[in-house]
């Protein structure tokens, strides 16, 4: 029997994909945890963050962005355990959305701001450019490992398949 690539790449697929989950799982909880905790002991920094884009009232902003960095660890700490993988990736998703059109905006709009994403961020001193393109690259980037737990939420050493008894290794329709 000839066993051909597109077999051998078949077959490394289960085998792999769940330690890519786990890979994913692993690096966008460390993601949401820095970035929350960078801004959990200065939440008055975080909505001025949140205003310095110029979309929201300002008392709505603090507000969000007093918010945020809770939302940001919790996040982090259901994907660390892998527990609600797959809505923590949907939530992570639709924050990613949010944030890469935030920035798009300002970008667009010639604000020139600190996106906050790991710290205070707000108004830039005069001179300073903002870095646009590689913040909403970074986003794309943890997009990407959100969809990928969408479409593929269990990995070893998780506590959804402790509860479910699932095998780490699974279908494809998943």
């Amino acid at each position: 029997m000839t066993v051909t690539a597109p077999s051998i790449r078949a077959a490394r697929w289960p085998a792999l994909r769940p330690w890519l989950g786990i890979a994913a799982r692993l690096g966008l909880a460390a993601v949401w945890l820095l970035a929350g905790g960078s801004k959990i002991d200065d939440l008055a920094a975080s909505g001025r963050a949140v205003h310095a884009y110029q979309v929201l009232p300002y008392d709505v902003a603090t507000v969000v962005g007093a918010a945020l960095p809770f939302v940001e660890l919790a996040l982090g700490v259901l994907l660390l355990l892998g527990l609600a993988t797959r809505l923590a990736a949907g939530v992570s998703a639709a924050l990613l959305v949010v944030f890469i059109a935030g920035i798009a905006s300002a970008w667009s709009r010639g604000l020139a701001i600190d996106c906050g994403c790991f710290g205070s961020g707000g108004q830039l001193a005069p001179g300073q450019a903002p870095s646009y393109l590689p913040e909403i690259l970074r986003d794309l980037g943890f997009l990407a490992l959100a969809g990928f737990l969408l479409i593929w939420p269990r990995t070893p050493v998780s506590v959804d398949g402790w509860l479910t008894g699932d095998a780490p290794v699974e279908d494809e329709d998943e």
